[in-house]
């Protein structure tokens, strides 16, 4: 069911929101779905799992709904003006993993006096647009994954008033294993499980990786470095002229770097779907992984847009830069992979969210080394 959306900004400057830098509150539009639903994991005596087996926490805490309620009332018009605070309605939305979305809706018995919305989204992010987020299976539909590739394109031609050194893959990459090498667990659950990926040797395999992808020729751009469905909006008023109804949004991790890496990375997340409604609160389904073909047809849009073609003469030619091209995508998946994966180790340790950070650090992990035997 369409929900109405609201254009509101406004700065956040409270202790809930997820992210590290550059919050903002934006409210757009957002769809409530039955979610897929998958059979129960094995949740191997995990005391983590166990206490959430009946899905996620849906209460949101009393400071949370008053900043909300404030903002709300402040930034938008209409009945949102009158409501009263006992009146107010939030819940939370899921699907983000570094980020906290909360549902606001007017109660039925009040009325709209005007165009204001009934039920607005307040997510930590910076876009305000009349849209909604792509899905994890909208990634693989044709139509859908050829413009993303020509908006990644597009992308990648922006010059930017930034260092134009990539040195944002490895420095990351580099600063996150810092940070675990001095984490300390104290949940039992989360103990076992970093031990178990601690038993990977990761500073011996981020080694192997950097001397892999330093022999694989990947120009340097700006790149998105986030390119997963929940950071792709579907328009709901496409500009006139256009048949474009895609954009990239959230810029959080953007910098320039290896292209290899934001194709590889979003090949990673058609993997997965971060709105499971039970625990981890993800599902992972490696058989999405983009075939030859599908790749083939993104490269193939993202050439023509980027003008990649431009010096091909033959046949013999295109068949050749396609080739190198997926090489160099399935190469970079696994810097997306080893980056994610630390990623959610930290997180497991830092965030506040209701998601099996350490289960999804594993499942990073595991697709690493499946990965690595395809690209070695």
């Amino acid at each position: 069911m369409h929900k109405s959306i609201a254009t509101l900004k406004a700065e956040n400057t409270g202790s809930h929101a997820a992210k590290e830098k550059g919050d903002t509150l934006s409210l757009i539009d957002v769809i409530k779905e039955n979610h897929l639903r998958a059979p129960s994991p094995n949740y191997d005596d995990d005391s983590e799992a166990e206490s959430y087996r009946d899905g996620h926490t849906e209460e949101v805490d009393r400071e949370t709904k008053l900043r909300a309620y404030t903002w709300c009332k402040d930034f938008l018009s209409g009945t949102w003006k009158t409501i009263n605070e006992r009146d107010f309605q939030i819940s939370i939305v899921r699907g983000g993993l570094s980020n906290l979305l909360y549902l606001c809706t007017l109660p039925d018995h009040e009325d709209c006096v005007g165009d204001e919305p009934r039920q607005v989204l307040l997510r930590v992010y910076g876009a305000i647009l009349r849209s909604r987020h792509l899905k994890t299976e909208h990634l693989s539909v044709p139509e859908i994954s050829a413009e993303i590739a020509t908006k990644v394109a597009h992308f990648h031609r922006m010059v930017m008033p930034f260092n134009k050194e990539p040195k944002w893959l490895f420095g990351t990459i580099d600063r996150y294993m810092e940070q675990i090498l001095k984490l300390k667990f104290v949940r039992d659950a989360h103990v076992k499980k970093f031990n178990k990926l601690m038993k990977y040797n990761l500073q011996a395999e981020l080694e192997s990786l950097r001397t892999l992808l330093a022999e694989t020729p990947s120009s340097v751009v700006f790149c998105h470095n986030d390119v997963q469905e929940g950071n792709i909006l579907l328009l709901d008023e496409p500009e006139k002229d256009t048949t474009e109804k895609l954009m990239l949004i959230d810029f959080e991790y953007s910098s320039y770097n290896y292209r290899g890496f934001d194709f590889g990375n979003h090949f990673c997340e058609w993997v997965y779907d971060y709105t499971y409604d039970k625990w981890p609160f993800y599902k992972e389904t490696a058989a999405n992984y983009p075939t030859r073909e599908q790749q083939l047809h993104f490269f193939r849009s993202y050439l023509a847009e980027s003008g990649g073609y431009s010096e091909c003469t033959t046949p013999e030619d295109r068949a050749r830069i396609e080739e190198e091209l997926i090489i160099e995508s399935n190469r970079y998946a696994l810097a997306s992979h080893f980056l994610w994966g630390l990623w959610s180790i930290i997180q497991a340790k830092m965030s506040q969210i209701e998601f099996g950070y350490m289960d999804y650090a594993q499942s990073r992990f595991d697709a690493y080394f499946k990965q690595k035997k395809m690209c070695t």
